[in-house]
């Protein structure tokens, strides 16, 4: 018997949700979220991001992105840099690179809980998937 396209579809989402939970419960003993840690990693990966740039990366809306930031900002996490004329960039602190390492740990562990069950090859075959339905690269 095959899976509908519901059934695929909510199992991923449930297995989303579980991720989502448990790397927010785990964080929080770092005292992030994990959109504060994705923030965090994004950045690292992208330094001198604009807001808008790292609302993109994080799913959140240009407006909830500028909140976030301005909390992240006022613990230290990031801060905020002169780019060319007006523009502003955003940059970690070294609080905030100390944090996204120790977060990525954490959901490292979330992730291994899950993920790791699956044998290397099953968890290639699981991405390759997942891109192709994305239809990403």
């Amino acid at each position: 018997m095959s899976s509908s396209l519901q059934q695929v579809g909510l199992a991923v989402k449930r297995l989303q949700w579980q991720h989502h939970r448990e790397a927010n419960r785990r964080l929080a003993s770092l005292g992030l979220s994990l959109v504060q840690w994705d923030t965090l990693r994004h950045l690292h990966a992208n330094p001198g991001a604009s807001l808008h740039r790292l609302a993109e990366l994080t799913f959140q809306t240009d407006q909830s992105m500028g909140e976030l930031a301005k909390r992240m900002v006022d613990r230290s996490l990031i801060e905020r840099v002169e780019g060319p004329g007006r523009k502003v960039q955003h940059q970690l602190t070294p609080t905030g690179d100390e944090l996204r390492q120790a977060g990525g740990e954490a959901v490292d562990g979330v992730l291994a809980d899950s993920l790791g069950k699956l044998t290397a090859d099953e968890r290639e075959t699981l991405h390759a998937l997942l891109l192709k339905a994305a239809e990403l690269p």
